[in-house]
């Protein structure tokens, strides 16, 4: 053959070859990812499948943690994970976003996919979770003051849309219609507990995410079970769902979600196997057979139960949130909450109980797990008198001013997330002595000075708004206002933090000078070991620090403060949360062990009240 015959022959078997090609790739059956349901089953890629899921939010435990939480609920036999997604800590302020550290979403996403824990996604806006103002950010009532949340206000909805785009915008590769773990998204939070029951802002909700969502995911609601909840609560096309713990008639909590939904599988989005526990009231405690037994009995019935929570974790810094019931009752640093997995992630009788029961209903994965993590005992801590608060070094450091205002200013109107703020000002000359001090209002507890000598507390939980002034001919009045945790939950989540309706013998006080203090991840290093005034405390705010010594490998240990009075505790600069023994019940803080370096390491405290005799606090290896 000549050569124009033999590239004819070549041009015809490439062009075949492609064909081929061609229609083999068209012919790959690639993978169909889907969730949805039928009848009362729900179908996971065309299967039925029913979950099992316990609530971890990725934000109360540090990163390094995230895959051994995650890895003992999977153990135990749970299938899926479900997590809140905190506002307040992904937009920390209006211009910036966070999603690194404790903020990597897509990273604790990934981890739940890779061990093979299917994910139910709770981005709010509104979460509750005793966190401060219900994972709100705080700017929200600074930016605007009379806004109206959780409601159709367009103010408020601008900025749900800006945060619920970008959070999204983060989700989608992990939605399972893309192949990942999320199978379900929330639409805001047990609304029906809510005072408003604005449908339109639900309707837009809901609307918001689809969007984003699509057929990728399943759009849900949480709500309590009654039929009040329920009405306003549930949005048209959007599968609802109720909660309920132990002390609930099972059979008649769910007759009451088929009132308002006669199809679909049965859900307990929050079985309750612990609670929460709040400053002055004893432990919460639930027993772990009856919470067995109620899972037990749910299981059965065919429902899918998400447990909440089944690690709780902890409150560092000031997120820890309040409730109002109606008494101000602010919660402890601690979110151990009773859960099978302890707040130092060691497993106990309710976890291994739990895990009982669901060997009966699903298949319970080969993973070896310790009993129990070593922690380390790093003794007492004998503490030296460093600066007041008040010093005007501490104040140049760590104080920004808001001067000569008419009336205090707001913790909001700042531009800063704030625990502490100090208003003074001068008292009228022709003041009559004794005066009596009175507050229209304070958010949440104050200890109120004379030139610097403490006469008295103000207090929101007990209702304390009067102080009697006594020092003769002083001038300056000082009232030093702790925010301790904005409301979480109910009707009082606009909860501005502050004082107000300053009077003095009936007098209004005027001309505020505000000193708010920067303490989050402040860098102290050793600028408050200087210039000790060897004082007595007085009930004026000191820091106090001690050194210790860690040999070999950090471990995660507890801080006990018996013996101080109320205040702030911090590691190497890390802010573990609060304190509060005479008060009580926590009287050790959770210390991660990657807070703690070989070698030197520092506590520090900022007290308020009064200082231990022994001046010490003790590093143990197990809480109280």
């Amino acid at each position: 053959m000549d050569l124009a015959t033999w590239t004819l022959i070549a041009l015809a078997l490439t062009a075949t070859v492609e064909g081929l090609t061609t229609i083999n790739s068209s012919n790959v059956t690639k993978p169909s990812f889907a969730i949805d349901y039928e009848g009362n089953q729900f179908l996971l890629d065309g299967k039925p499948f029913r979950y099992v899921s316990g609530s971890f939010h990725y934000f109360r435990a540090p990163k390094i943690y995230w895959r051994d939480r995650l890895r003992k609920m999977r153990a135990a036999g749970l299938n899926a994970v479900s997590t809140y997604v905190e506002w307040s800590l992904h937009q920390p302020k209006l211009d910036v976003w966070k999603w690194y550290d404790e903020g990597d979403l897509e990273y604790f996403l990934t981890l739940a996919q890779e061990e093979d824990l299917f994910v139910l996604l709770r981005p709010g806006p509104y979460i509750c979770a005793e966190r401060d103002l219900g994972g709100f950010p705080t700017w929200l009532l600074g930016l605007v003051p009379d806004i109206r949340l959780r409601t159709s206000d367009t103010r408020y909805m601008r900025y749900v849309r800006i945060y619920i785009t970008e959070v999204m915008s983060r989700v989608r590769p992990f939605l399972r219609g893309n192949g990942g773990p999320v199978i379900m998204v929330q639409v805001e939070n047990e609304y029906g507990s809510y005072q408003a029951c604005d449908i339109k802002y639900m309707t837009e909700l809901r609307d918001l995410f689809q969007s984003q969502v699509g057929t990728n995911a399943l759009l849900y609601t949480t709500d309590g079970h009654t039929d009040r909840m329920l009405r306003c609560g549930m949005i048209p096309e959007v599968f609802g769902t109720v909660d309920f713990g132990t002390e609930a008639n099972v059979t008649q909590a769910f007759e009451t979600l088929r009132l308002f939904r006669s199809k679909g599988p049965l859900v307990n989005s929050e079985f309750y196997p612990g609670w929460l526990t709040h400053w002055g009231e004893p432990y919460a405690k639930i027993d772990s057979i009856l919470v067995a037994e109620k899972l037990d009995e749910m299981l059965a019935m065919g429902a899918s139960v998400n447990l909440y929570m089944f690690y709780g974790g902890t409150n560092f810094g000031f997120t820890s949130g309040a409730n109002t019931g109606p008494q101000y009752q602010p919660q402890i640093t601690s979110y151990d909450y009773d859960a099978p997995i302890t707040e130092a992630g060691d497993l106990t009788l309710k976890y291994y109980r739990i895990k009982k029961v669901l060997e009966k209903y699903l298949p319970i994965p080969n993973i070896t797990l310790p009993l129990q993590s070593s922690k380390g005992y790093y003794g007492p801590v004998v503490l030296e008198q460093g600066l007041p608060l008040f010093d005007p070094y501490a104040r140049a450091v760590l104080g920004f001013l808001k001067a000569n205002r008419t009336a205090p200013p707001t913790f909001e109107s700042f531009d800063e997330r704030l625990a502490l703020v100090l208003y003074e000002t001068y008292l009228p000359k022709n003041r009559t002595d004794p005066g009596v001090l009175r507050v229209s209002f304070i958010h949440d507890r104050a200890l109120v000075y004379e030139d610097n000598v403490f006469v008295g507390t103000l207090s929101r939980a007990q209702g304390l708004k009067t102080v009697s002034l006594t020092q003769p001919y002083t001038r300056r009045l000082g009232i030093f206002v702790e925010n301790q945790g904005h409301v979480n939950f109910g009707s009082e989540i606009h909860d501005f933090k502050g004082v107000g309706g300053v009077t003095l013998n009936g007098q209004p006080l005027t001309n505020w000078n505000a000193t708010g203090f920067r303490l989050p991840e402040m860098k102290y290093d050793n600028i408050f070991r200087a210039n000790s005034t060897g004082e007595n405390l007085n009930r004026l705010p000191q820091f106090f620090y001690g050194l210790f010594t860690v040999v070999g490998t950090p471990l995660d240990t507890f801080i006990d403060t018996t013996g101080w009075g109320k205040g702030f505790a911090f590691i190497n600069s890390y802010n573990i949360g609060r304190y509060w023994p005479a008060a009580g019940p926590q009287m050790t803080l959770y210390v991660p062990a990657l807070t703690l370096v070989t070698g030197e390491n520092r506590v520090d405290l900022l007290e308020f009240e009064y200082v231990s005799k022994t001046l010490t606090v003790q590093l143990q290896a197990v809480p109280k």
